[in-house]
This record gives C-alpha cells, sequence and structure tokens, in this order.
C-alpha cells in the first residue's frame, strides 16, 4: 500500500488557522474551489478547441473534472485518498489563460522581463491571493502542492512524489515534484484525461479521421476517448501498486508516446488552430496595451475610468479598487496588475473586451436612443 511520508497535520495545514467542520479537509477545499469565481470562469475558457457555440467541445471545466474524476478512480485503486484527488484535480488549471495555450504563450512574452507565466504557478497565486479580491481561498498544503506541480505536458513514464513540504511561493520549476501520492495521480492523470478527449474533438471538428489513429494506438489503447482512459486508467493502478510509482507499463507507455505525437502533430499544430492562434494573440495584445493606458492614464482616480465610456475601462477600475490594499501590501506593487487581469478573462470576457474597446456600448445605446427620438 503506497503512504505518504509527511504527517497528516502538515498536508493539511492551512496558510491561516480554520476549524475544520464535518466536510474534512480536502473536501473542504473541494467546495471552496467549485464556489469560487475563477472555477466558474472555466465554462468560458478554451481547452484546445475555441467552439463557444458547440456544447460537446470540451472546455475547462470540463477538462478539470475529466482529470479530477480520472485521478479519483485511481486512487480508490490504490487506496489512496480520492477526497484529496479530487481537490487537486478540480482546482489544477484555475490559473489557465483565456485561449488555452496559446494565451498562456501570449501572456508569458507580455511578462518576459518579469519572469514570464506559466499556469501552474499562476494557478497557485489565484488559490492563494487572487480569488476572493486579494483573500484566496486558503487551501491546505497537499491540495496546493498539487496543484503547482500538476504539470500534464511532461510525459514522464514513472512520477515519486517528494515527501517535502516546500515554500511554494518560490518554484519557478515546472519539473518539481509533488509532495505526495495523489499529486503524482494528479499529474498523470492530466494526460489521461487530454490525450483521448483532444482525438474524440478532433474527430467531431472533421479535423482528423478516427481511421487515421496509429494501428499501435487503436490495438493497445483503443480508437475511442473512453477505451483510452479505461485502458491507461486500468494500466496505472496495476503498474502503480506492483512497481510502487505511479506509473505505466512500458507496453502501455510506448502507446501513450505514440499517440501524444500524433496529436501534437495533426492537431496542436494544425493549420485551423494556427490560424485561430494569431488571432487571440492580436486579441489579447490589443487588450493588455489598452488597459496599460488606462492605468498609466488613471491610476487610482477610480471616478476618472468612466470617462472612457466603455464597460471595459469601468470595470478595470473597479478591479484596481477592490484589489488595490493587496497589490499594495502582499504584493508591493503593479507589475502584475495587468497580466492578472487579463488571465483571469474567460474567452467570452476577453472577446467583449475588443468590442468595447473598438465599439463602446454606449456607442449603441445612444444610436438607438435616436433612432426612437
Amino acid at each position: 500500500m503506497l503512504q505518504n511520508e509527511i504527517p497528516a497535520y502538515e498536508l493539511m495545514s492551512r496558510r491561516e488557522a480554520k476549524a475544520e467542520d464535518l466536510r474534512g479537509a480536502y473536501f473542504r477545499d473541494t467546495t471552496a474551489i467549485i464556489h469560487s469565481y475563477p472555477f466558474r470562469r472555466l465554462k468560458h475558457k478554451t481547452q484546445v478547441f475555441f467552439a463557444p457555440s458547440n456544447d460537446h467541445i470540451c472546455t475547462r471545466i470540463e477538462h478539470v473534472q475529466h482529470v479530477a474524476t480520472i485521478a479519483a478512480t485511481i486512487c480508490k485503486g490504490l487506496e489512496l485518498d480520492d477526497e484529496l484527488a479530487w481537490a487537486i484535480g478540480l482546482g489544477h488549471d484555475l490559473g489557465h489563460a483565456p485561449f488555452g495555450h496559446v494565451g498562456e504563450a501570449v501572456v508569458n512574452e507580455l511578462t518576459a522581463d518579469t519572469g514570464g507565466f506559466r499556469h501552474e504557478m499562476y494557478s497557485l497565486r489565484v488559490v492563494d491571493h487572487l480569488a476572493y479580491y486579494g483573500k484566496g481561498l486558503n487551501l491546505t498544503y497537499a491540495v496546493r502542492d498539487g496543484i503547482i506541480s500538476h504539470c500534464g505536458e511532461l510525459f514522464e513514464q514513472s512520477i515519486l512524489p517528494d515527501f517535502t513540504v516546500k515554500d511554494l511561493s518560490l518554484i519557478t520549476d515546472r519539473t518539481v515534484s509533488p509532495a505526495t501520492w495523489e499529486g503524482a495521480v494528479v499529474r498523470i492523470s492530466d494526460k489521461i484525461a487530454y490525450l483521448g478527449r483532444d482525438f474524440e474533438d478532433a474527430v467531431k471538428l472533421k479535423i482528423i479521421s478516427r481511421e487515421e489513429l496509429p494501428e499501435t494506438v487503436s490495438k493497445v489503447l483503443g480508437a475511442s476517448n473512453s477505451d483510452i482512459i479505461d485502458s491507461l486508467v486500468t494500466d496505472v493502478v496495476d503498474c502503480s501498486a506492483e512497481h510502487e510509482a505511479i506509473c505505466f507499463s512500458d507496453r502501455i507507455y510506448e502507446a501513450v508516446c505514440i499517440l501524444k505525437e500524433f496529436n501534437y502533430r495533426h492537431i496542436y499544430q494544425s493549420p485551423l488552430l494556427s490560424d485561430y492562434h494569431t488571432y487571440f494573440e492580436r486579441i489579447l495584445k490589443i487588450i493588455h496595451d489598452y488597459l496599460n493606458y488606462l492605468f498609466t492614464r488613471y491610476g487610482f482616480s477610480f471616478e476618472a475610468y468612466k470617462e472612457e465610456k466603455n464597460l471595459l475601462s469601468i470595470r478595470f477600475g473597479d478591479y484596481i479598487r477592490k484589489m488595490q490594499q493587496f497589490y499594495e501590501q502582499v504584493d508591493h506593487g503593479y507589475d502584475s496588475l495587468i497580466t492578472d487581469y487579463i488571465a483571469g478573462m474567460s474567452d467570452n470576457y476577453a472577446l467583449d473586451c475588443i468590442n468595447e474597446i473598438i465599439t463602446p456600448t454606449y456607442m449603441y445605446e445612444q444610436f438607438n436612443r435616436f433612432l426612437m427620438e
């Protein structure tokens, strides 16, 4: 049986003291996450495909639920804490920027002078500070550790926890190991959740056909998302119990790597997504420049933001007002202000912001008022 080597009281410790209730430490974290604004915004954030009008294409909120359920299932099979895995899974992508990984790349470029942007580290910033206007969610150490160390883009065959209590705020390396077995399970579940689902969505959007899937993958893992998940979960449970590491068997891992390479070549780097990338990059850079102009011009004169006569300016000024204490007393400056605001946007809100910059809502209202006179 796999057991964590860190005392339970340390794993369950919080940044601020709090008496636990009948939910238990990790289930309490789950409820804190799902009731938070950053979690709600995930329903309008791109996973891979930008398709807000298609209810059957995976969005970020569905992805985190897939990761949570897969991780909880593996933990049940390995007699680990499925509530801890569930909480980490639901919270692991709270820091994702709008428009998926292209949004992350754009924000990373915009913040190159101040250390760049990685959604794993930013997710910790969200749960520690930004949620609830600077107060954070006050999650347990184990959940916070699992969130920052979840990187699903590293395709390790085997993952071992390091069983150390670290200052998570100092972590800048995506390869850092989780402190718990459950954190390791979420890290491998992230890959399980998106490999088959991204393939399924690409077939639905007719980017590829099911028949194009490499024969090794279809024979070893299956040719549908449900079959692929079942094959991978079963293998992880069997292999991990035997080797005392969260791992894939050699045969399954070979098929996983082939599927990963297939997805990157035919889906993530497809012309359809590349065309969208240029468009999304332009949107986020225009918003960034405009917000920088607003803050430089109006600063903390909150009423002055209304002079722009658009909803983006008004909302941005209100955000600064609500977060001023956090930036001054905790962040010790406003270097991350604009990045925080953009990274928190949903896809839909980012598109609304562009419309507000170019053709503000008040112009429509004035035009309609003129027609009625």
